[in-house]
């Protein structure tokens, strides 16, 4: 049986201690140092780089491999860590594909969430890839409770075959990813629900400046009930991802409460035979506004933080409004298509509401010495809105005494359609620019977003813009 095959394992490595983890389990050869909770094989100089270069901010990046669930993080000083690796069914073929992509060349922390087979799918593929053809994994966390199926088992083969550092995981353990603040908030010791599985998640909280990411793996009713009454209102997220691929066990009223998310990503596919994300979750998380976003729909999902503001970046442009998710086009997993950034949402400031709720007021930006205004908004195109996206447009004034550097400010409606202005664009005071829906050349009176369909809302809506920075400097209803 499975559980005696990891004794078994336990017999041929050495259990050590590591400060502030439950147990430890060691190769015997290079063991954690006991007074500083170091790892072996520990990096000390960046490695990769993701589209948007992630030096020196904190990127999570949520991978479409249908159903199951995968996320990649690099910190600040390009320490990786993977979170799951999908289904057993590819074999974690398209996690590899994405890490490939990106030019990925180690794993530093491998957590195993729990050791279902559509979250490990592809450990063994991972470690036997990285410990044959990169510089390894670093660590494996664990949560200790085992499974019976050939997945778990070629798991545990290739960490013993590779002599891959395995710590089995609890609650108020501290993975020591350089950079971030990373804290282990379940499973508890003596495990929950009588040892089941999905509830006793290794739930992850990420911290990086005033951003926070809390990722709850399969946990349901029995996690977020210790979560909650464990850690309270300390555990606030910038963003959340959603449990059990947004199952109705899970994303609970009180635990969104005590969480109060920003941003929801689910990862699960589109046509989940469980029908995940279930309704249920989605209302909860449009009664709260939550701009959310789905791997089935958006495809691969970057979630970049410089520690007071996260950038957003999709393959593809999908409704963020959580019951409007399922009119976004089904996306199969590929890596083909680019990374393309959607907006970006101020950590301290609410965000633009994706689903006609209200929105804080613009904050005034302190560095700028112009002053954008919004003159004119034509969303009504004559004729056909989406037969004649050049009559549906904004315009821009710079009515401030000084020019203003738009270069790399948004603009975007309640709906989360976002134009980002190019590098270059710059107003003189008195100045007008005009923002087409269409397409066209862009010169420096008129521009042209290139959308393929109507943006703006002809029954009314909200133009926000952002500079560069993610501070909302102008929100604008009609």
């Amino acid at each position: 049986m499975m559980r005696n095959r990891l004794v078994s394992v336990l017999a041929v490595i050495v259990l050590v201690t590591l400060a502030g983890c439950g147990g430890a389990i060691s190769d015997g050869a290079t063991t954690p140092n006991e007074t500083t909770g170091t790892t072996p094989d520990s990096p000390s100089e960046p490695r990769n780089e993701l589209p948007a270069n992630s030096n020196g901010t904190l990127s999570v990046n949520y991978i479409n491999i249908g159903q199951g669930s995968s996320t990649l993080i690099v910190g600040p000083t390009n320490e990786t860590m993977l979170i799951d690796s999908g289904d057993w069914s590819d074999d974690g073929e398209d996690v590899l594909a994405y890490l490939r992509k990106h030019d990925i060349d180690r794993i530093d922390y491998l957590v195993t969430t729990h050791a279902d087979a559509d979250h490990i799918g592809g450990h063994e593929a991972v470690i036997d890839y990285f410990e044959t053809e990169g510089d390894g994994v670093g660590t494996v966390y664990d949560p200790g409770i085992t499974s019976t199926s050939q997945t778990y088992q070629g798991y545990l083969d290739a960490i013993e075959e590779h002599n891959v550092t395995l710590y089995e995981t609890r609650a108020g353990d501290r993975i020591p990813f350089e950079g971030v603040e990373t804290e282990v908030l379940a499973p508890p010791e003596g495990y929950l629900a009588n040892g089941d599985r999905n509830e006793n998640s290794i739930v992850v909280r990420l911290g990086f400046g005033q951003s926070n990411f809390v990722l709850p793996g399969d946990g349901a009713t029995a996690s977020e009930r210790f979560l909650v009454d464990e850690y309270g209102a300390t555990l606030n997220a910038t963003v959340l991802s959603a449990g059990h691929h947004g199952s109705r066990s899970s994303s609970g009223s009180e635990f969104l409460d005590v969480t109060d998310p920003r941003i929801a990503v689910i990862s699960s596919a589109y046509d989940s035979q469980y029908g995940h994300p279930h309704d249920e979750v989605l209302k909860r998380f449009s009664q709260r506004t939550i701009r959310t976003y789905w791997t089935a729909t958006h495809g691969n999902v970057q979630l970049t933080s410089n520690g007071s503001a996260i950038a957003v970046a999709t393959q593809y442009e999908a409704p963020t409004a959580p019951l409007e998710l399922r009119n976004g086009e089904p996306m199969e997993p590929n890596v083909g298509d680019a990374l393309q950034k959607r907006t970006v949402i101020p950590v301290d400031e609410s965000a633009a509401v994706p689903d006609g709720g209200t929105t804080d007021e613009p904050t005034e930006p302190t560095d700028q010495e112009g002053t954008l205004s919004v003159v004119t908004i034509h969303e009504d195109a004559s004729g056909n809105d989406n037969d004649n996206l050049n009559d549906e447009y904004l315009v821009f004034e710079n009515t401030g005494d000084q020019p203003l550097e738009l270069g790399g400010w948004s603009v975007a409606d309640a709906a989360d359609h976002t134009y980002t202005f190019p590098s270059g664009v710059t107003l003189d005071p008195g100045a007008r620019v005009t923002l087409h829906t269409g397409s066209g050349t862009d010169s420096s009176s008129d521009l042209y977003w290139d959308f393929g369909r109507a943006v703006w809302n002809n029954g009314g809506d909200t133009v926000v813009v952002r500079n560069d920075s993610g501070t909302i400097v102008l929100q604008e209803e009609y």
